[in-house]
């Protein structure tokens, strides 16, 4: 690392470079706009990561589970409770890692070295899961591999406040949603194509996720701080960091306890999709991973239609709460449908429904999330508190649905019933907590 000219005046701001070829920002200084190939790549990052990540939850973890359970009710609780430690790692990893960057003095940048070293042990934790022999190492493995994929991630995003101009923000994230969308489907897919050979069917994925984001590391323009030393790195300091006093703020409140629900609802379902069409569908082993797959695939298409058309229609009208409101109520009647359903054909239908809701849902929620923040200084915290509901549900919904399906019913058989009628709930409390909320039409 070199130093600083020693003609520079004490009183000088400190500087910040680049480790790579084009030039950063001055504090202060407003990112310049980003081209097509920077953004390319850090949509191509999104997509890669998000499939390494969903491979396993949408099919893989489900074919794993299969494996080591003697029974169906056996997978099941398998997949929640594996499902579930992965998502405290993920946790864990995106807080932990998103905040080292910040202080980051590296000669690579503060992001890069983060993303490159967790994607790796990402794809050593996914092999890992491939032999596991049994639940504790398939566990232990799911943890790591989560945690690494979350270290990578939290720098990742961070890289947005890093490298864009404000004029740029909405455009971006647009594309990161959709990316993360269609990244569902092609999980499904990788998973389901490769699904007889287990190596594959998790590798695949790792290394698709690790080689789109080390593209990505190598096109980011990444700072390099050289100046001064970073505040030291407290517990209390990283918990404060992600608070906003919900009476002080109750609109946020509103609006958090909104978006936990629905996305518990999700998670609810999404968990356990495959074992459903497998118990409740009365369908060969073999074939459900292909009808996971369509399943999947009018979910995406359903989601991404809505999704856009509402987005249109909502800055038309001025208006997000009824969006909000209709959405949530939607995905619960299609959640619930689930129950009333008896063919294939069926299920891709109510699919379809679920992703009109949720398509609405994830378009126009951020959008009323915006323009509520309680304090337009500190829109990256407060957004990262609002993030945190959505990492919650991963983490205990896993949990709670193993423990609904295991419920005792006359067949013995997993409760479905019990787990898709408490995700129905959930998707109406998202719904009715938006209601309160006055800042927002």
């Amino acid at each position: 690392m070199s130093t600083t000219s020693t003609s520079k005046a004490p009183e000088d701001p400190p500087t910040v470079e680049a480790s790579s070829q084009p030039a950063a920002q001055l504090p202060g200084e407003s990112p310049q706009p980003k081209r097509v190939l920077f953004i390319s790549a850090l949509a191509f990052g999104q997509l890669g990561l998000f499939i390494a990540l969903f491979a396993p939850i949408m099919i893989g973890m489900s074919v794993k589970a299969g494996e080591l359970a003697q029974s169906d009710t056996e997978l099941t609780t398998i997949v929640g409770n594996v499902l579930g430690y992965g998502a405290i790692g993920a946790f864990l990893g995106n807080s932990i890692f998103g905040r080292l960057s910040d202080r980051s003095r590296s000669r690579f940048g503060m992001r890069r070295p983060y993303m490159i070293s967790g994607v790796a042990i990402m794809v050593v934790a996914f092999f890992l899961i491939a032999v596991a022999s049994n639940v504790w190492m398939l566990a232990a493995a799911w943890f790591v591999a989560q945690f690494g994929a979350n270290a990578a991630y939290g720098p990742f995003t961070a890289t947005l406040a890093d490298q864009l101009p404000e004029k740029q923000y909405a455009r971006v994230s647009a594309v990161l949603g959709i990316m993360q969308n269609i990244a569902i489907f092609l999980a499904t897919w990788i998973s389901s194509l490769l699904s007889t050979n287990t190596l594959a069917m998790f590798m695949a994925p790792a290394l698709v996720g690790a080689l789109a984001i080390v593209m990505y590391a190598l096109v980011l323009p990444d700072k390099v701080q050289r100046h001064g030393e970073p505040e030291p790195f407290r517990l209390g300091v990283l918990l404060r960091t992600f608070w906003v006093n919900p009476i002080k703020h109750p609109d946020f409140g509103f609006a958090w306890l909104s978006r936990l629900f629905v996305i518990t609802a999700n998670m609810l379902f999404v968990t356990f999709r495959f074992p459903y069409v497998m118990n409740r569908l009365d369908v060969p082993r073999a074939d459900v991973p292909g009808i996971v797959s369509q399943g999947v695939l009018w979910y995406t298409i359903s989601l991404i239609i809505s999704g856009f058309a509402a987005g249109w229609l909502s800055d038309r009208l001025g208006r997000r709460k009824v969006f909000v409101f209709a959405s949530s109520a939607i995905f619960a009647i299609g959640t619930y449908l689930l129950l009333h359903i008896d063919t294939v054909e069926q299920f891709y239908l109510v699919e379809a429904l679920i992703g009109v809701g949720y398509g609405i849902y994830m378009a126009i929620d951020l959008a009323l999330v915006l323009q509520i923040l309680p304090n337009p200084e500190d829109r990256g915290k407060d957004l990262g508190v609002f993030n945190i509901a959505n990492a919650l549900p991963s983490s205990f919904a896993p949990f709670i649905g193993a423990g609904l399906l295991t419920v005792a019913t006359t067949a013995g058989a997993p409760n479905y019933d019990l787990l898709l009628t408490t995700a129905a709930l959930a998707a109406l409390a998202g719904a009715c907590a938006i209601l309160p909320i006055k800042k927002v039409r």
